[in-house]
């Protein structure tokens, strides 16, 4: 008889490594831009932020040029989501990231969830550029790529398997369930997701309307920016999620044995 392993505890916090160095290079930017003085606060946001202007004659009339040329209208497209504009802006980002991005980046794998991540970045800043050709204004922040990351995490984590498929279903779990198929299609039909989709967006729009933030603060909120980078994340992320075979070499239908690939 094999001997039982000795059962062991989850750790409280256990977010995948991926995550926590993306927290870690979000915090570590921002305290360059807070502590880091005026002038290199200032670097930063004219090298790294996306701002509209670059791309398109600005609002005034003007064409102005911006440092970094060619290569710094491409790289501020994901420099962007580094910076942040505030302690709750930063502080805010990272939790949602950490709860986002955990289930992600357990269900993908380190190289899929960055690339993944970063792709919703720049959907994100692209349809932000596009609604306001030549605004001034610079956007900094990651909720656009994290945003990706609920529309990625809304594919899958109502499904049987996943980390709320239980709820609605009258079940209190669903041990040794198989990874099912995180299809778009299942996605758009379960009431679940769409509840979920729902509330988001209408958060979304109150919040980017109104400019309320959850502190009470008002501030300039590039919604239109989250809802590029939530509907990059729903939209793609079945090209991210691989599908999981069983030990005999069949499709992941199965609910026994360890999954592989």
């Amino acid at each position: 008889m094999a001997d039982l392993q000795e059962y062991k505890e989850p750790p409280a916090f256990n977010a995948p490594s991926v995550v926590i160095a993306l927290v870690a290079a979000i915090f570590a930017v921002f305290l360059l831009q807070a502590y880091g003085g005026r002038e290199l606060s200032g670097d930063l946001l004219i090298w790294g932020s996306l701002i509209p202007a670059r791309y398109a004659p600005a609002v005034d009339g003007n064409l102005y040029f911006f440092p970094g040329g060619i290569l710094a209208d491409l790289w501020t497209f994901i420099t962007y989501a580094f910076l942040h504009g505030g302690w709750t802006h930063v502080i805010f980002n990272s939790i949602w990231l950490l709860a986002f991005g955990t289930p992600v980046a357990r269900r993908i794998g380190t190289a899929r969830f960055l690339t993944f991540y970063l792709i919703c970045a720049i959907i994100g800043g692209i349809t932000h550029v596009v609604i306001y050709a030549g605004e001034l204004t610079p956007v900094v922040g990651a909720s656009a790529a994290v945003s990706g990351l609920m529309g990625g995490a809304a594919r899958f984590v109502f499904l049987a398997g996943g980390p709320l498929g239980m709820i609605g279903t009258g079940q209190t779990g669903l041990p040794g369930a198989p990874r099912a198929q995180a299809s778009i299609l299942q996605a758009l039909t379960d009431r679940r997701t769409l509840i979920f989709i729902a509330i988001w967006i209408g958060m979304n729009l109150l919040f980017g309307i109104t400019g309320l933030t959850p502190s009470g603060q008002i501030v300039s909120v590039a919604w239109e920016a989250h809802l590029g980078g939530f509907f990059a994340g729903l939209l793609l992320f079945g090209f991210f999620d691989p599908i999981k075979t069983s030990p005999s070499g069949g499709p992941g239908n199965v609910g026994y044995g360890e999954w592989k690939g």
